[in-house]
């Protein structure tokens, strides 16, 4: 099943907009005008053995003592960008947490900004080139149905 029709089936409802591709968050910053929601900065992470996509709002810096707190574990890096395309099946730039729709192990948590909640929310549908709005709450329904692990910090 694609991402849309995993949406479809979940009942979630969803704005989209194509535009040109976009690699980081400030280059993103200009979708906002085009889309009603708030934007994120997504980080693929690992701690060796684990994975984490960390959510946070897109001005907000990743606190990484705080996560490896919240973990339990000693050593937090960025993933390669191999294991980003073999966990997730997706490319630098396009990080999102849509990504898990391609992890049928759950080798990834997902870390979720507590500040998101009660909000429309900015994410790439596994594509840089289009970017979605979905409230909160349906993020979260969609990674229950995906049987993916979250934490709210």
């Amino acid at each position: 099943m694609n991402l849309y029709e995993v949406l479809d089936k979940l009942n979630i409802v969803y704005e989209e907009v194509s535009h040109e591709k976009v690699m980081t968050v400030e280059e993103a910053k200009n979708i906002e005008n085009m889309i009603e929601g708030i934007g994120s900065k997504n980080l693929f992470l690992t701690d060796k053995k684990n994975y984490y996509l960390v959510i946070l709002e897109e001005n907000k810096r990743a606190d990484i003592k705080e996560l490896m707190n919240i973990i339990g574990c000693s050593r937090l890096s960025f993933a390669s960008s191999n294991r980003l395309k073999e966990i997730l099946d997706l490319e630098e730039g396009s990080v999102t947490p849509f990504g898990i729709i391609n992890d049928k192990d759950n080798k990834v948590m997902l870390l979720i900004d507590k500040d998101l909640k009660n909000n429309k929310l900015l994410f790439h549908p596994n594509t840089n080139t289009k970017t979605i709005s979905v409230s909160y709450d349906d993020l979260i329904k969609f990674i229950e149905d995906q049987n993916h692990k979250y934490i709210n910090f």
